[in-house]
């Protein structure tokens, strides 16, 4: 039986942003990419609800000795998953993840129904602003202009802010790996290294030129760091 890998998606991101590493792992991992149920109709914190899906999607799958990887919102899930279910993660993965800082420029989007302006801080994201293709600016430009989208991200990026993880992550023994592009700009490489600092057993790795979803922009670099580091 293949070991499951479970891939988590940030707030503006989708399960294409894992092509590369769906095409890389697929014949080796069990791979699992659930969609967070970001924009659900709920009266709980945001990102304990979310916690909560992935605790009922794991368990409904009936996956064990999970390889748990994050990027951004998604890693703040991990997070928050690993510590409350230590024993069924066999290895973690963070990339730009939240859960100490984030720059959240983008608010609450104040132009939102300006495309320029959403498309500039789709770019933004990356170091290599060729990244933001035009569909994934139309995504996240659908995403800002339908209002109770907009509010359920407004609502779901407050909610991490108080989600601060730097008193849970000491507590987390599991094999840490934190892959992160040495030009992010959402979550600098400061907060790589603080993570570093609080987690007892974490690797970092920077990616040069990368910006905030490494394994969208850097996708060769990201899963050679990643398979060498799970085959230790």
């Amino acid at each position: 039986m293949k070991q499951s890998m479970v891939l988590l998606h940030g707030l503006f991101g989708g399960l294409s942003n894992w092509r590369g590493v769906i095409a890389h792992f697929q014949e080796d991992y069990e791979l699992h990419i659930p969609e967070l149920p970001i924009f659900d109709r709920h009266n709980n914190d945001p990102l304990s609800y979310l916690t909560d899906y992935l605790e009922f999607y794991i368990d409904k799958n009936s996956l064990t000795n999970v390889v748990l990887v994050g990027n951004s919102l998604g890693g703040h899930v991990a997070i928050l998953y690993t510590h409350r279910h230590p024993a069924n993660v066999s290895r973690l993965i963070l990339t730009g993840s939240s859960g100490l800082y984030e720059n959240t420029s983008m608010g609450g989007y104040p132009r939102r129904s300006s495309y320029e302006y959403i498309s500039e801080r789709v770019a933004y994201t990356f170091y290599d602003p060729a990244v933001a293709t035009k569909a994934l600016v139309d995504e996240v430009f659908g995403i800002t202009t339908d209002a109770r989208k907009c509010m359920s991200i407004v609502r779901t990026a407050k909610s991490a802010q108080r989600h601060y993880v730097a008193d849970l992550l000491p507590a987390i023994q599991v094999p840490t790996l934190l892959i992160w592009g040495d030009n992010d700009r959402i979550t600098p490489p400061h907060v790589a290294r603080e993570f570093e600092h609080y987690l007892p057993n974490a690797t970092l790795v920077m990616l040069a030129q990368c910006g905030h979803a490494p394994m969208m922009e850097r996708p060769v670099e990201f899963n050679g760091v990643l398979e060498g580091w799970l085959g230790e």
